[in-house]
């Protein structure tokens, strides 16, 4: 079920009887049918509260849901709607894709894993963590060799936080690494990869860094979220713990534009000590 129609439930819901939600307001009518806009608003719907001050206070500063208070051993029908749309929402940025006109937009080499379906990619890991054989030959024939840093953008499991956050991301990165001088292959985007896809870039195009910049699985807080990994010249041994992670990329996180221009540093100090992951860490 898409976030349209889980957002016309809601609103049904509410229009039912007389009263309406002070949350939903009528927008416009046409042809007899009225048009709502539903807003969320945090509000402390505890009855009675002890201290409605330390509650207000605490939802201020974080998603979470507290203090939504309860009727019996449930949550209020406004809280429950609430939750409908976030857990749609975050269906959505798993299962939606990238959309064509943002892809026109970023004008980025499009390359594509072995998953043939988001069935498949949810499924088999390993089937996103290498190109297809088009894409292989592609990047092969194309990509630039021996370059410092090579990035990589992909959807993973957020759609919708690639298409939030990567427009002002990169450019911030790429202005931060050619300011440093440091020279970079195309950025390319992959569609239904996984992490470990950049080893198989990074073996294509000798770089000396990888960086991928992809969807975070999203949660009820946040279906915007992107991760960035990075990895210094991956190899058959490489594991996991080799690997750099700057998580948590969004406006309600560590916003994008920052985000790039933190990246920028990180890279430039990861060349420095030919070192990323636990390696890097323990030199710093």
């Amino acid at each position: 079920m898409d976030i349209q129609t889980i957002v016309q439930q809601v609103l049904d819901e509410l229009k039912k009887g007389e009263t309406k939600s002070p949350d939903t307001q009528p927008s416009e009518e046409k042809q007899g049918i009225t048009n709502y806009t539903y807003e969320k608003q945090k509000v402390v719907r505890v009855d009675q509260p002890v201290d409605r001050e330390v509650i207000e206070k605490a939802r201020s500063i974080t998603p979470a849901r507290i203090g939504i208070g309860r009727t019996g051993t449930r949550m209020k029908t406004k809280e429950y709607l609430d939750f409908r749309i976030d857990h749609a929402a975050a269906q959505d940025a798993v299962f939606k894709g990238v959309s064509e006109e943002f892809l026109e937009k970023m004008n980025l080499p499009f390359l594509q894993s072995k998953s043939e379906s988001m069935d498949e990619y949810l499924m088999n890991l390993d089937s996103g963590r290498k190109l297809n054989e088009e894409s292989r030959k592609w990047a092969q024939d194309n990509l630039s060799k021996n370059k410092q840093v090579q990035i990589i953008v992909s959807d993973g499991l957020s759609s919708t936080g690639v298409e939030e956050n990567i427009s002002d991301l990169l450019p911030a990165l790429i202005q931060g690494l050619e300011g440093k001088k440091i020279s970079l292959g195309e950025t390319v985007f992959i569609k239904r990869s996984r992490v470990w896809i950049q080893d198989e870039i990074a073996e294509i195009t000798k770089c000396d860094v990888v960086i991928s910049l992809i969807g975070e699985r999203p949660g009820l807080a946040t279906s915007k979220s992107i991760s960035a990994y990075l990895i210094y010249q991956p190899g058959k041994e490489t594991v996991e713990a080799d690997r750099t992670v700057i998580s948590n990329i969004h406006d309600g996180g560590i916003p994008p534009v920052e985000a790039g221009a933190y990246l920028a540093d990180l890279l430039e100090d990861v060349l420095k000590n030919k070192a990323s992951g636990v390696k890097y860490a323990k030199l710093k």
